[in-house]
């Protein structure tokens, strides 16, 4: 079973003045999944606030998948993808291009998103945008994958087999 945090990066939810749809949504997708969400937090598009809860949860809480929603546009106080970067250890460019080439045939502002997403120790962070919509859309383009991911990072026996096959 997968262990999924999910972090809500929102100035106005941090502050209570809009609610969290985003998470909420993720969970359930997750949930449905048959996976465990390990907790559910909400931060502010803050850099450091960021790099700090996303190194918490990968290096003591040992989330197998960490999934942020929010901060990845053009805004001036959208920095989720700097704070990412600064604490992965490796990047996974393949999840973010299949995610943005699949949202592309949804709408053409999928350009426009600045998501990431990595490896941490042995955790997976996943930057998704800001709307509960395009979040879910997006995290169902990569749901197939993930467990495979996890059982790589895991270092599971077998984990390698089937590599080279359709």
């Amino acid at each position: 079973m997968l262990s999924v945090v999910i972090v809500t990066i929102s100035d106005r939810s941090a502050r209570g003045e809009r609610e969290d749809l985003s998470g909420p949504a993720l969970a359930e997708v997750i949930r449905q999944q048959g996976w465990q969400v390990a907790a559910m937090q909400v931060v502010s598009d803050d850099v450091s606030q960021i790099t700090a809860t996303l190194i918490a949860l990968a290096d003591s809480a040992g989330a197998d998948v960490i999934l942020t929603t929010g901060g990845t546009g053009f805004a001036p106080r959208d920095v989720t993808p700097e704070a990412t970067r600064q604490v992965l250890e490796r990047l996974t460019p393949g999840l973010d291009e299949a995610m943005r080439a699949t949202s592309l045939q949804v709408t053409k502002h999928a350009m426009l998103s600045r998501a990431i997403s990595g490896i941490r120790k042995k955790s997976v962070i996943i930057n998704l945008p800001g709307s509960p919509r395009g979040a879910v859309e997006n995290l169902q383009v990569i749901l197939p994958v993930l467990p495979h991911a996890v059982a790589l990072l895991r270092d599971e026996p077998g984990s390698e087999a089937g590599h080279g096959t359709a």
